[in-house]
């Protein structure tokens, strides 16, 4: 049964920084492509980052881009997003996902972890 588990959420003032993990078990995390995505009040769920399974190569949203890194530590099996220069309106809740390679749905969902930045 696969499992995924975000963490590291919370309030922080506008231009400051969390880093979100979501920690993967039962599956072979490192043959997942990973994917970060967020949900704000009243608003439809949105791609936020993307990390592909085999060489790292990342995409973001244009909302995040410059300031997010996804990141993946594959002996953890474990899926980061490093925020920086938050603000009010990332505030959302924010889920972890995996993908099969070579397709275009996130198949496992994590819970989701509450990030609210403040003005």
């Amino acid at each position: 049964q696969v499992q995924l588990v975000e963490s590291g959420g919370g309030l922080v003032q506008a231009g400051g920084s969390l880093r979100l993990s979501c920690a993967a078990s039962g599956l072979t995390f490192s043959n997942y492509d990973m994917g970060w995505f967020r949900q704000a009040p009243g608003k439809e769920r949105e791609f936020v980052a993307h990390i592909s399974w085999a060489d790292g190569i990342t995409a973001y949203a244009p909302s995040v881009k410059g300031r997010c890194t996804i990141s993946r530590d594959n002996t953890k099996n474990t899926v980061y997003l490093q925020m920086n220069s938050l603000k009010p309106e990332d505030t959302a809740v924010y889920y972890c996902a995996t993908r099969d390679p070579g397709k275009a749905e996130y198949k496992n969902w994590g819970q989701g972890v509450q990030v609210t930045v403040s003005s």
